[in-house]
């Protein structure tokens, strides 16, 4: 029986060390692979996400982005931020030359510029500009974790947000409070499934000067980084004050499930309009691999 072989990569996105940040897969040329194939290979590849680069002439390349699809272990995305970056430096390694490399994903074109900070290549990518939706009562929010009403900082709202992606900002007043959540997806699947379009809960709290503690928990387990809700999380904490217009903020996710990850995130508010929401961070790789089909 005739095999056909995709070489693939294997990166740790948002950290500078190995095994930290959150995995990514690369397959970088899937032309020839099915819909269904991509789908099975992200199932089988057991990560958050895998990404599929399908490479275009020059041209088109240079006036609409690289061409990637990001999948799940049970969807296809339309945007997810690790995957946005990590997909990038690795196109990054093979066009040293140019400072800026663009993805073509479902959500559109994603811009990612590179740069050398402390003697690594770092990359930052901007976000589609944030769409704010509605906003949840947070005696809701506590009765679905189980957790006192008094554990949420009801001076921030509880709104949903999408640069791309939609997720619901969760504000703790307590980092440590938030590190000893434990709640089942269920739980949050069943509050979600009665607030239609309201994505993934995303939990943050501050945790120090212009640095948020995060956790996102999903139908795959608990994410060590979520680029996507960094972005929506760097919207929301601008326009309420959490940081302020084009101030470098941190983002900390992972340490609960020891794959420290780092976010570095700024956006700008003009009056009461949020833009130029970035995301950025270090990648480092850790497995060559060809896959067998």
């Amino acid at each position: 029986m005739a095999t056909r072989q995709f070489p693939f990569v294997h990166l740790d996105v948002f950290t500078s060390v190995r095994l930290e940040g959150n995995q990514l897969a690369v397959i970088p040329d899937a032309r020839g692979l099915s819909d269904d194939e991509m789908q099975k290979l992200a199932k089988e590849m057991n990560l958050s996400e895998t990404t599929f680069i399908l490479p275009r002439d020059a041209a088109t390349e240079a006036r609409e982005g690289v061409r990637v699809r990001i999948f799940t272990v049970q969807e296809e995305l339309p945007f997810a931020g690790h995957p946005t970056l990590g997909t990038a430096w690795y196109l990054k390694q093979q066009r040293p030359e140019q400072a800026e490399i663009a993805l073509h994903l479902n959500v559109g074109r994603v811009p990612v510029r590179f740069e050398m900070r402390d003697g690594q290549l770092f990359g930052e990518m901007r976000q589609t500009d944030p769409q704010f939706g509605q906003t949840h009562q947070h005696s809701r929010i506590a009765e679905a974790l189980g957790v006192p009403l008094a554990e949420l900082d009801e001076n921030l709202p509880i709104q949903t947000v999408s640069t791309g992606m939609p997720f619901t900002i969760v504000a703790f007043r307590h980092s440590s409070t938030l590190g000893q959540l434990k709640v089942s997806w269920q739980q949050i699947a069943d509050y979600l499934e009665s607030v239609q379009g309201s994505g993934f809960l995303y939990f943050v709290a501050r945790d120090g000067e212009r640095r948020l503690h995060a956790r996102m928990i999903f139908y795959n387990g608990e994410d060590p980084a979520t680029g996507s809700a960094a972005g929506c999380c760097t919207a929301w904490a601008v326009k309420y004050g959490v940081l302020a217009s084009e101030q470098q903020g941190l983002i900390q996710q992972g340490r609960e499930i020891l794959r420290p990850s780092s976010m570095f995130v700024r956006a700008t508010k003009n009056t009461e309009t949020i833009t130029n929401v970035r995301v950025g961070g270090h990648v480092v790789p850790v497995i060559d691999g060809k896959v067998t089909l």
